[in-house]
């Protein structure tokens, strides 16, 4: 046995789940004189478990010609020693030998050892911590931040402290922090590394925060104070300019040089904060100043003459009120700019905290003012009704005992009920007020009426007024009483009470305008959600009874992210689905594409018909032809110039399914049931389009719906957001009602795709989805966006950039005939996006008012 061997790489690992220490070594062997040998380990001089893998090595075969056979001349070797006899071993040994001769290829000897698993311990059992930001508000202070084991799924216990380890009266609360996960320790399966601290704050403790880990202690004095000035700095100036300049998209570059030249660099930093600051807080607090109504409109509105003056019964049950919420609240409502209102008080508080004496002392002259004295505290929802049975008003609106009006949201809403008599339910934006009554946050800015997103979050909560004929028609009877908020659904039976009247409403009108405060503490937001479990739980039992009423066969989950639900409705039968691809070469995006498509989808009743267009290299159809072989894949052929909408249309015509996708050749499945959910909605009969879900390569959203005027024509909702967060009022991570959505991936009925007469081929290149969209949504049918069907987009590598004149002329051509066909939609804005939002920015930032100027 002649032998030339090199030991390339050695290594050490330990699995806990095994209880074995794992040494490796990896390199290459071969006997000069072409005869067999094996491998074999040694631990102090006994045979030892080896687990090999050969590998084939070209390179050795060519760098010396004895190596007669590539085959098999690198190896990959594990040697595995029990856990807790290290400290016994004195060597561990690789030998190669035939059946007269050893050769020792490599020994680890016990100071080796030794460090090989101390540095592994010192690399993998690390725990990293950071602490983000610290809030004091009402003595409150929340700190927050987040703790991970590097490569362990075990969370890390932390524990809060005063000095010297004095109890502190502390709440802990985890929160889900994927981003810590990706760029700390990939595959990591514990997503809960973030954390809010939540305690009362005394100025003269001195705090501290323990964090345990796998094997790792870590303990750190806090200087509060400090945190929260660095956090108060920090957000006051938004953004570092290291974030700022790699946040600055090329479409602002031109922009920039101008303010750069015309302002100074002062002038450019600052006007690139306002333009990428995400501060959402200190936005609104502008926003407020700006926008909230004036006494001057007021005083204009009170002298407003409707032709309909319909009586407003505001509903409110009571329950041990504080005296100066209750003031506020009615105050709000007694000074509305529209006066023909009545305020129903049902009062369940215990006996000495009733609230009958407060109110006759402080409003004695107020006859708008109903009030009744409950025997018992019932509950919220049958507390609720005794309030409504008192109610002699043509429309009912519900207020919180705490909470405060606008004093122009009676006026609002009336004035939209005079401009058509059609509305019996309406419902308006609303944001929070702290329990001072002065600072506002929190803005909900609503979409008009959203079917799918109601069933997946009760988006429409405050204010919602509905017709008294139409609260009666929902209601139900029991001992010769109507029943309006059903005790059944305690926790949510406003959600319930909605979903019932919209289900029988001829017609339900959103107003635009933030015309209700929600008290609420601003901290409020951190606490424990598990605490009103029962909650969620009605309002899983409310969609589902929705769903039993309208005829849907469904099951509700409760998402993670509690208030919000996600439904997974039955298919019909097993109708077949053909999906359209096409495809100019490409073949490694199309292969990727096809084979997510075969191996990953559970739902098995589908065809791909590729629409082959123009290719050029011979690699291309020699895949077609291999493609083909398979009984689901055909590919058609289009002869013509590049036109997307022809293309697809020439593909539908040789589809056999009644459901067609659209799918762009440089896609990847992610959702294995993508085809399910989408099958699911778009069976309805409302339902008309279903859209998906994509992603970029780096997990960051591309398309997440489609919002209608962005941009002066149409763009992607919330593109650039990371995968994992859930985005202003979770819109990106619920199913809705949306105005379009990409052809990069849509499913569309037969029927429907031939009663609109499929895509426009005058649009051969952009826009040709967005006006699918519109003429689909003309013929009266839903466009949904699911985000449950999930896939990677890669983006324009089917076709060109737009860089030639012709190319160039040709796209704006498709912006002037597009903004001809839909002018007056675009006018109107899109229903399924409130009109305070950016129509410039993609992440539902506020709108500035210069932001016409982008439309021009």
């Amino acid at each position: 046995m002649d032998l030339k061997y090199n030991i390339e790489g050695i290594g050490y690992k330990y699995k806990e789940d095994e209880n074995m220490h794992h040494f490796y070594v990896r390199g290459w062997c071969f006997d000069k004189a072409d005869g067999s040998f094996e491998y074999q380990a040694l631990v102090d001089g006994k045979d030892s478990v080896l687990k090999m893998k050969a590998v084939d090595r070209k390179d050795v075969s060519k760098t010396y010609k004895a190596c007669k056979n590539y085959k098999n001349v690198g190896f990959d070797v594990r040697i595995s020693v029990p856990k807790n006899s290290e400290e016994e071993i004195e060597n561990i040994k690789l030998i190669a030998k035939d059946g007269l001769n050893v050769e020792v290829l490599y020994t680890f000897k016990k100071s080796e050892i030794n460090k090989l698993i101390k540095d592994y311990e010192k690399n993998n059992y690390k725990l990293f911590y950071r602490i983000d930001r610290a809030e004091i508000k009402n003595k409150y202070c929340t700190l927050s931040g987040w703790a991970i084991n590097y490569k362990y799924d075990d969370p890390v216990e932390i524990n809060f402290y005063g000095r010297n380890k004095k109890d502190v009266d502390a709440k802990v609360v985890p929160i889900e922090r994927k981003d810590v996960v990706k760029n700390i320790s990939p595959g990591n399966k514990n997503d809960n590394n973030g954390f809010n601290v939540i305690f009362e704050y005394d100025e003269n403790e001195e705090y501290t925060i323990e964090f345990i880990g796998k094997k790792t202690e870590i303990t750190k004095t806090l200087d509060i104070e400090k945190i929260v000035k660095k956090t108060i700095k920090r957000e006051k100036q938004g953004l570092s300019f290291v974030k700022l300049v790699k946040r600055v998209s090329p479409g602002r570059v031109k922009k920039g040089v101008i303010v750069l030249f015309t302002e100074g660099p002062s002038g450019f930093y600052k006007k690139l904060v306002q333009n990428v600051n995400n501060n959402y807080a200190m936005q609104y607090s502008k926003w407020v100043k700006k926008n909230f109504v004036t006494e001057e409109e007021l005083e204009e509105q009170r002298k407003v003459k409707f032709d309909y003056n319909p009586l407003i019964s505001i509903v409110i049950p009571l329950y041990k009120t504080k005296h100066e919420y209750l003031k506020e609240l009615i105050d709000s409502i007694l000074e509305q700019s529209y006066s023909n209102v009545e305020v129903c008080f049902a009062d369940a508080s215990p006996k000495g905290e009733e609230l009958e004496d407060y109110i006759n002392e402080t409003y004695p002259d107020e006859k708008r003012i109903k009030y009744k004295k409950l025997n018992e505290n019932a509950g919220i929802s049958e507390n609720t009704n005794e309030a409504i049975y008192m109610a002699k008003g043509d429309f009912i609106m519900f207020s919180d005992h705490d909470d405060v009006l606008s004093k122009d949201a009676l006026f609002e809403m009336v004035k939209a009920i005079n401009e058509d008599k059609d509305i019996d339910a309406i419902y308006t934006d609303e944001d929070k007020v702290d329990f001072n009554g002065k600072k506002y946050f929190e803005p909900h800015f609503k979409p008009d009426f959203s079917i799918d997103l109601l069933t997946d979050v009760n988006y429409i909560c405050h204010i919602f007024m509905v017709r008294k004929e139409l609260a009666d028609m929902v209601s139900e009877e029991k001992n010769g009483k109507k029943i309006y908020l059903r005790k059944e659904f305690d926790g949510a039976q406003d959600y319930d009470f909605v979903l019932r009247c919209t289900e029988k409403a001829k017609k339900i009108h959103h107003v635009p305008k933030i015309l209700y405060h929600w008290r609420s503490h601003e901290l409020s937001t951190a606490a424990n959600p598990e605490s009103k479990m029962y909650a969620f739980e009605s309002g899983k039992n409310a969609i589902l009874d929705h769903y039993k009423r309208v005829g849907i066969d469904a099951e509700v989950e409760i998402t993670k992210n509690l208030g919000i639900y996600k439904s997974n409705i039955k298919i019909k039968g097993n109708p077949k689905v053909s999906i359209i691809i096409p495809n100019k070469d490409h073949i490694d995006d199309l292969k990727v594409c096809i084979d997510s498509v075969n191996k990953k989808s559970t739902y098995k009743n589908f065809e791909i018909v590729i629409v082959e267009n123009n290719s050029e290299e011979d690699k291309t159809f020699k895949y077609y032809e291999k493609l083909e072989k398979q009984d689901n894949i055909k590919v058609v052929y289009w002869k013509d110039e590049f036109n997307y909408s022809a293309i697809n249309n020439f593909g539908a015509k040789h589809c056999t399914g009644d459901y067609l996708v659209l799918l762009n050749n440089d896609t990847e499945v992610i959702a294995k049931d993508w085809m399910e959910r989408m099958l699911s909605y778009c069976q309805r009969e409302d339902v008309g389009i279903v859209g998906a879900k994509l992603y970029y390569p780096d997990d960051t959203i591309q398309h997440a719906g489609v919002i209608l005027g962005f941009g002066g024509i149409a763009g992607h909702a919330a593109i650039g957001q990371s995968r994992y967060e859930l985005g202003y009022m979770a819109r990106p991570c619920t199913t809705q009602d949306v105005s379009c959505v990409t052809a990069a991936c849509l499913m569309v009925k037969k029927s429907v795709f031939d009663e609109v007469n499929g895509l426009d081929e005058d649009f051969k290149v952009a826009f040709n989805d967005i006006d699918f969209c519109m003429k689909v949504r003309d013929k009266g049918y839903l466009i949904v966006y699911n985000p449950y069907c999930e896939f990677y987009h890669y983006e324009s590598k089917s076709r060109g950039l737009e860089d030639t004149d012709e190319k160039v002329e040709r796209f704006n051509g498709e912006i002037k005939r597009f903004r001809g066909k839909w002018n007056k939609e675009l006018e109107a804005g899109d229903p399924f996006y409130n009109k305070n939002l950016s129509l410039i920015r993609a992440d539902y930032s506020l709108r500035s008012d210069d932001e016409v100027y982008h439309l021009s």
